[in-house]
């Protein structure tokens, strides 16, 4: 594969940094727990469903612990004492709560609730391991296509309609299929329940829909003879109870960045790096592959001038998913092809991009996102700008590439475009297959110049931020030009202050020797 002569000491400092960066948030982190981290407990502790209100379970449970006082604790250790006194699941544990047959009471024997909440973490925990090996008998028994992955969405709002699409969408090519989630449910502090059918811009992420979905993709799978991956998102106020739905369910991927969420959806920032730290650690126990949405910086910001801050969030994030147990291959982290195509050479700048990051990441799994910023309607214009970014990421190498659509800025994608959009790809793949080993960068040339460019600046504002802290930066908009403040942005109040005793023995046992 051909390379820039890259600065290596600049990569390195670089690397340094945003490692300190990462690791002062984590320190600053580790004293509080949130409603949603314990939620999750008690979703991989089997406890699902609703009340006759249609109020999840875990909320109702996680409630009753904080009008307790007992929150502090971690709710598997309280839930697992009750487990053992009554003789009953965890699942008829959050039922008597419900209904209110069932006051729950600090244990009175402590490290006898932490074993047994151990021991339910590590049940849960064996079927999720089973799950990973599943994916990895199947990917052995019907094969894997070639990467690039042709990543596609459906997004109709049924789950039953999302199903005809993801069958419809690999049997043309798509190698990944991701499912929309409905617009405002990253700012629901519940997971709705159930097959659901009535989203808004997308459906609904439930339990339900992932185990509905990832059956109808095994079957088509076996039928085509590939394995066919599932994406959703697990960002927003309920990110870790997502990220444990996706573990039972055995999805493969999952939309999980540190910052979206404060950037974009205006979530605190408490909560999120909190959140994001346990989520991880569940996706890295599962085998699951992150998705990170640096390309959402350039949707508001320029992005040759912003190059440089998706480069440093990238290195933020692989910080953070180092510290969650996450390995360099289950790393998503994203980029995009958005410059503006009147600008000259912009091409170049491309290249020089994408290259950057396949260099400075060499074992990740790069996600690659299509050019949306710049599509005016013009479909045959669009469609040639879809054409380079296919180029820009064989030439790279890039791993998971996300399908450009010609109709983009018109309309939510029909079955033909999808079907256009996948042939312009897999014609791009196959007649520049070895192009990447064919080639060489200009020393000293105008794409070479870019790279170091962007790499010197990253490096620079990565100084900057591990001298302010991470925190300060986000406050002051130096990601994405959107300025949130620490104590802002919604969820704050399920921030939660962690007593002495606290265990949370998912975490424990997921990140057994990580940190």
């Amino acid at each position: 594969m051909a390379h820039l002569q890259l600065d290596a000491a600049r990569i390195a400092s670089a690397r340094d940094c945003a490692r300190r960066i990462a690791q002062q948030v984590w320190r600053e982190m580790q004293p509080c727990t949130t409603t949603t981290v314990e939620r999750a407990s008690l979703r991989l502790m089997g406890v699902d469903g609703v009340d006759d209100n249609q109020v999840p379970l875990p909320n109702r449970v996680v409630e009753h612990l904080r009008s307790q006082g007992l929150l502090p604790h971690g709710a598997a250790v309280v839930v697992a004492a009750a487990m053992a006194a009554q003789g009953w699941s965890a699942q008829q544990v959050a039922q008597a709560v419900a209904a209110g047959r069932l006051t729950l009471a600090a244990p009175r024997d402590t490290a006898a609730a932490q074993r047994s909440a151990r021991a339910e973490a590590a049940r849960a925990c064996e079927h999720i391991r089973r799950q990973r090996e599943q994916r990895a008998a199947r990917i052995a028994a019907v094969g894997e296509a070639p990467t690039p992955w042709l990543y596609l969405i459906v997004a109709t709002g049924n789950i039953f309609e999302d199903i005809v699409q993801a069958r419809a969408a690999a049997e043309q090519g798509a190698d990944i299929v991701a499912v929309i989630r409905s617009t405002g449910q990253s700012l629901l502090d519940y997971v709705p329940y159930g097959a659901t059918t009535e989203g808004f811009g997308g459906t609904y992420a439930t339990q339900e829909n992932f185990r509905l979905m990832r059956a109808a993709l095994d079957e088509v799978g076996d039928k085509l003879g590939r394995y066919i991956r599932l994406t959703n998102y697990c960002s927003g106020l309920c990110m870790p109870e997502i990220a444990a739905m996706g573990a039972m369910e055995r999805l493969d991927m999952m939309l999980n960045d540190s910052m979206y969420g404060i950037i974009f959806r205006d979530i605190n920032m408490k909560r999120t790096f909190i959140d994001q730290f346990f989520s991880r650690a569940i996706n890295a126990y599962a085998g699951i592959i992150i998705n990170t949405g640096e390309d959402n910086y350039l949707t508001t910001a320029d992005a040759v001038e912003a190059a440089h801050t998706v480069l440093a969030s990238q290195l933020i994030n692989e910080q953070f998913a180092v510290l969650s147990g996450l390995t360099p291959s289950q790393m998503g982290l994203g980029h995009a092809f958005e410059i503006n195509p009147e600008l000259d050479n912009g091409f170049l700048w491309e290249l020089a991009h994408a290259q950057l990051a396949r260099q400075v990441f060499p074992e990740a799994s790069l996600k690659y996102m299509p050019p949306t910023k710049h599509m005016t309607g013009n479909i045959f214009r669009g469609h040639v700008q879809d054409a380079l970014f296919n180029i820009v990421s064989t030439m790279t190498q890039q791993n998971i590439h996300l399908l450009g659509m010609m109709t983009e800025a018109i309309h939510t994608p029909f079955i033909q475009d999808r079907f256009l959009s996948i042939q312009n790809a897999r014609y791009v793949f196959g007649t520049m297959r070895d192009l990447h080993s064919e080639i060489e960068f200009k020393a000293g040339g105008l794409i070479e110049q870019r790279a170091q460019a962007v790499l010197a600046e990253a490096d620079t504002l990565l100084a900057e931020v591990a001298r302010t802290g991470l925190p300060a930066a986000i406050a002051q908009g130096r990601f994405a030009e959107i300025s949130r403040q620490p104590e802002g942005g919604k969820g704050l109040d399920g921030v939660v202050a962690k007593a002495d005793d606290y265990l949370n023995p998912f975490a424990e046992l997921m990140l057994a020797g990580v940190q």
